[in-house]
């Protein structure tokens, strides 16, 4: 995914989650290689979310492309992030993906989508 397509995509997963009663925190936080796209708070929660986008289904889709361990690099980078932020005990976590696909645009959110 161009750099212009993933930041299009990401603005609107930002807005549908804020549509969806989440507030932003930050984008793209990147450490070590791995990188959070997003980091919401659903309520108490803190819920770092992968952005993908897709034009067609072809090969699987957006949601495909999240490997196993594209998912533990994501885990790692949060994992940081709570640490540096003095947040690691004292609130709990989800692993959402928003996949954006077809000429249509459409969402889908997936919460809970890997842990």
């Amino acid at each position: 995914m161009s750099r212009q397509i993933g930041s299009e995509a990401e603005i609107k997963a930002r807005a549908f989650l804020e549509t969806q009663g989440l507030v932003w925190q930050a984008s793209n936080y990147s450490w070590q290689g791995g990188e959070i796209d997003l980091i919401m708070c659903d309520q108490e929660t803190y819920v770092f979310v992968e952005v993908k986008s897709r034009r067609s289904h072809q090969f699987g889709g957006a949601l495909a492309s999240i490997t196993l361990a594209k998912q533990q690099k994501i885990i790692k980078t949060a994992t940081h992030f709570l640490v540096y932020k003095k947040l690691w005990e004292k609130c709990p976590v989800r692993f959402d993906v928003v996949c954006i696909e077809g000429k249509m645009a459409q969402i889908q959110w997936l919460k809970h989508a890997f842990q």
